[in-house]
C-alpha cells in the first residue's frame, strides 16, 4: 500500500511508464505500469520490522496482491493477516499502519485504478466504493486464477517494455478477477482471529518443510479438529490446500529464474519433482517446466 501517489497525478492521461524505482522507508517501491486506467506498482520490503510503521494513509482505493511474505495491516481497530492467498481493498484517505511480524520481508503487487473503473468493475456508482462489501470487508481471498495473473504481470512487467493495449488488458482481467465479491461470510470473532493469525505466521515460516496437522495445532495452541474446522469455516478452504497454495504462489515468482526444479520444489515443501509438478499441473494446467519455458520464451522475444 503505498502512502503517496504523487507521480500518478503528474503524469500525462494516457501516458505509460514502466519499472521506475521509488524508494521508500525500508522499501523499494518500482512503478511498473502507469495508464488512465491506473497505477501498478511493486512493494518490496526487506524487513523484518519488529515494530508497527508509522502511520500512512492511500489517498485513493487501491486493491493490494501479496506475493510474498506475510505482514499485519493494522487499519480502523482491524488487524488484517496479508499474504500470498489474500487480496486487500484499500480505502481511499483511511489511515492504516503495517507490521511485519515474521523476518524476510514481503512483496506486494499494488494496483491504483482509476475511480471510474473501480466504479464500472464493481457496478456500482463511483460514490458507492467506499461502502461496498470488498472495501468494507478488507480482504478476500486469492484464488489460484488471480495468483496466475497476478505472477503473469509481474514476470511480463520485470522483463521491460510491452505492449501497452496487453497490459491494459492484463490489469484489468486482476482487477475483474479481484472484485469478484464472496457470499457475506460470519466474522470470526477476536480469539478465532489471533488463532488462523498463527496459523498462518506458523504456514509461512514453515513453507519450506513438510509439516503435519499436529505440528501446527501444538504451535498454535489448538487441538487438531478444532484448528481444521475453525480455519475451513472463516478461510474458505482446508488448511492443507492453504499451505498448498502458499507454495504455489511462492512457485509461480520463483519459476522463471529456477534452474534446477528439482532443488526449487524441495525448498518449497514438496517431497519430490513429481509431487510438485503434479501439483501445479492440476492447479494452473502446464507443468513447472511448461511455465518456466513460456514464460522466458515471452521475454526473449520482447528483449
Amino acid at each position: 500500500m503505498t502512502e503517496a501517489i504523487a507521480a500518478r497525478k503528474t503524469a500525462p492521461a494516457g501516458s505509460s511508464r514502466f519499472c521506475e524505482p521509488l524508494e521508500t522507508a525500508g522499501a523499494h517501491r518500482t512503478r511498473l505500469f502507469q495508464s488512465s486506467l491506473g497505477l501498478v506498482e511493486n512493494l518490496r520490503c526487506r524487513g523484518p520490522r519488529t515494530r508497527t510503521s508509522p502511520a500512512g494513509f492511500s489517498p485513493e482505493f487501491q486493491v493490494c496482491l501479496p506475493y510474498r511474505g506475510l505482514f499485519i495491516w493494522h487499519v480502523a481497530g482491524e488487524d488484517v493477516v496479508s499474504d500470498p492467498n489474500r487480496v486487500l481493498f484499500v480505502s481511499g484517505g483511511q489511515a492504516y499502519r503495517l507490521s511485519e511480524p515474521l523476518p524476510g520481508g514481503y512483496a506486494e503487487l499494488i494496483v491504483t485504478p482509476a475511480l471510474e473503473l473501480l466504479a464500472e468493475l464493481l457496478e456500482i456508482a463511483a460514490a458507492g466504493v467506499r461502502s461496498h462489501a470488498l472495501f468494507r470487508g478488507r480482504s478476500r481471498r486469492a484464488d489460484l486464477r488471480l495468483q496466475l495473473l497476478r505472477a503473469r504481470l509481474l514476470h511480463r512487467a520485470s522483463a521491460g517494455t510491452w505492449d501497452h493495449l496487453a497490459a491494459e488488458e492484463l490489469v484489468v482481467a486482476i482487477l475483474r478477477c479481484a472484485l469478484q465479491a464472496d457470499a457475506p461470510a460470519r466474522e470470526p470473532g477476536g480469539s478465532t482471529r489471533r488463532l488462523i493469525r498463527r496459523t498462518k505466521e506458523f504456514v509461512e515460516t514453515n513453507l519450506s518443510e513438510p509439516f503435519r496437522l499436529s505440528d501446527v495445532a501444538c504451535a498454535v495452541g489448538a487441538s487438531p479438529a478444532y484448528l481444521t474446522h475453525v480455519f475451513r469455516r472463516f478461510e474458505g478452504l482446508p488448511l492443507h490446500k492453504y499451505a498448498l497454495q502458499s507454495r504455489l504462489a511462492r512457485a509461480l515468482v520463483e519459476l522463471p529464474h529456477a534452474d534446477d526444479l528439482t532443488v526449487l520444489a524441495l525448498d518449497l515443501g514438496f517431497s519430490s519433482h513429481s509431487h510438485f509438478a503434479a501439483a501445479f499441473r492440476r492447479a494452473f494446467g502446464s507443468t513447472p517446466s511448461e511455465f518456466r519455458a513460456s514464460t522466458r520464451s515471452w521475454q526473449r522475444r520482447i528483449a
